[in-house]
């Protein structure tokens, strides 16, 4: 008998061993992609911090159609999937990630980013709408854009940081680093609006919507909300809405999440009413980043008097 090819397999066996243990990593771990831990951002504020906060050590993704409104997105399977296996899901909470409910995903890898104040979460009355060609919803329930009070968004980031910290405890100095720096520039800006907010907090407001819950709270504004989409003209209900508000609530600014179609601007405006846009930048900004468009938040605001 030639023991010779059996020899031969016997010799290359450990090398086959060893090639298979390499290959042969848990789903989700950084060794089968490109060597970083990889995060998925419910939002665009959250997206943006993360990115801020992990720079070059985290491959952080936003896998959200960049024309809709992440609050009522729903994940495809294959989105589901790339979820499943990655390190970190960052979520905004405050029922903000309606899909939550029928997408199964890793609890260990959840950073639910408002957490640490979910018991200041506001409570509200929805109105079914729906906007443009999308889904008839509800803004009710629990008021979900949390980061619109710059000192929840530095919380919410402080989460991210930790988070980050907790996966890549060796590069904790870089992390750190990188997030006071982002929570030093909120914080100024939040400071700003804190002043802003002493100077026109009783100046009666109106919003095209329910979404600056958060925002009027922390900076004092008084804001009562109809439900406007910015790409449409009001009609029948709508302008009978903010006119049952008008009579006790004598606004003459409205704040916009976009720009507004120029009818809806004229109407308004022969109402006595000027019409600025404070945008809760849930999605990716036609121009500059998270920051910028906070910053032109606040210019806009000061037109107020």
């Amino acid at each position: 008998m030639n023991l010779k090819p059996l020899f031969s397999v016997l010799l290359l066996l450990p090398f086959f061993v060893v090639l298979s243990g390499c290959s042969d990593s848990k789903p989700g771990t950084t060794e089968q992609r490109s060597g970083k831990p990889v995060a998925y951002a419910a939002n665009y504020p959250l997206y943006y911090f993360a990115q801020r906060i992990g720079g070059d050590l985290v491959d952080v993704r936003y896998p959200v159609d960049p024309e809709g409104d992440p609050a009522f997105w729903k994940p495809s399977d294959e989105v589901i999937a790339a979820m499943q296996k990655a390190d970190l899901i960052i979520l905004n909470g405050a029922t903000y990630e309606k899909w939550r409910s029928t997408v199964t995903i890793p609890v260990s890898t959840v950073v639910n980013t408002s957490i640490v104040f979910s018991g200041e979460y506001i409570e509200t009355e929805g109105v079914v709408h729906t906007h443009g060609s999308g889904e008839a919803h509800s803004h009710g329930e629990t008021a979900f854009t949390t980061w619109m009070d710059l000192q929840q968004a530095i919380w919410q980031a402080e989460e991210i940081c930790v988070a980050m910290i907790e996966l890549l405890p060796d590069r904790e100095s870089e992390i750190q680093g990188r997030f006071d720096a982002l929570a030093d520039e909120i914080e100024a800006l939040h400071v700003e609006f804190q002043e802003l907010g002493k100077m026109i907090g009783d100046t009666p407001l109106v919003a095209s919507h329910p979404v600056y819950q958060y925002f009027a709270r922390r900076y004092g504004l008084s804001i009562e909300s109809v439900h406007w989409e910015p790409d449409a003209v009001p009609t029948g209900k709508s302008v009978i809405e903010l006119d049952d508000i008008l009579e006790v609530h004598q606004a003459k600014w409205m704040l916009w999440e976009d720009e507004p179609v120029a009818e809806s601007v004229e109407l308004l405006s022969k109402k006595g009413i000027e019409s600025i846009v404070v945008s809760p930048c849930g999605n990716v900004p036609a121009e500059g980043d998270w920051m910028t468009v906070m910053r032109s938040n606040l210019e806009q605001l000061k037109q107020i008097q």
